[in-house]
């Protein structure tokens, strides 16, 4: 999938329209909670201080993750809520949220490490954009999870 078929937005909860809001907590409660029959609290009070990255075509939201900030000096940015519309799957639109996203970080975030909370059968997806598994696998939420971090990219120290 080209990089022109989708509309990149990064945006924080309150630069949100009420519309574009219950359109992404709608499509991440019918994957994490429906589909995956796991209930659990979806609205976590996180999406208000967080950064959401959208991949829009046309008019419909396809894909959309989440960034939280680092709470302090040293503490990696973390992505989140990684999610593809299950209209839109089997397109690779997976692969293009990761690098927006990962691009997202490195650009909000720089020089800052990149940790998320993986389920274990997505290992190797995460592993394809840097990150390496840090922990032994933990259940959360009834589905088996890893701990990963990708390292800092580096800044550019070029000299023009």
């Amino acid at each position: 999938m080209s990089s022109t078929a989708y509309k990149v937005d990064l945006r924080t909860m309150d630069a949100l329209s009420a519309a574009d809001l219950y359109a992404l907590l709608k499509m991440r409660v019918d994957v994490f909670v429906v589909e995956q029959t796991c209930p659990y609290p979806e609205l976590d009070g996180k999406d208000s201080a967080a950064l959401h990255l959208r991949l829009i075509e046309g008019d419909a939201l396809v894909a959309s993750a989440r960034l939280i900030e680092p709470q302090q000096s040293g503490d990696p940015v973390r992505i989140g809520r990684v999610v593809v519309s299950p209209d839109h799957r089997g397109r690779r639109l997976g692969d293009a949220l990761m690098r927006e996203a990962v691009s997202a970080c490195d650009t909000t975030f720089p020089s800052v490490p990149i940790a998320l909370s993986a389920q274990s059968h997505l290992r190797a997806f995460y592993t394809g954009f840097g990150f390496v598994v840090t922990s032994d696998e933990y259940l959360e939420d009834g589905i088996l999870h890893v701990d990963m971090l990708r390292p800092a990219s580096p800044r550019s120290t070029d000299i023009s």
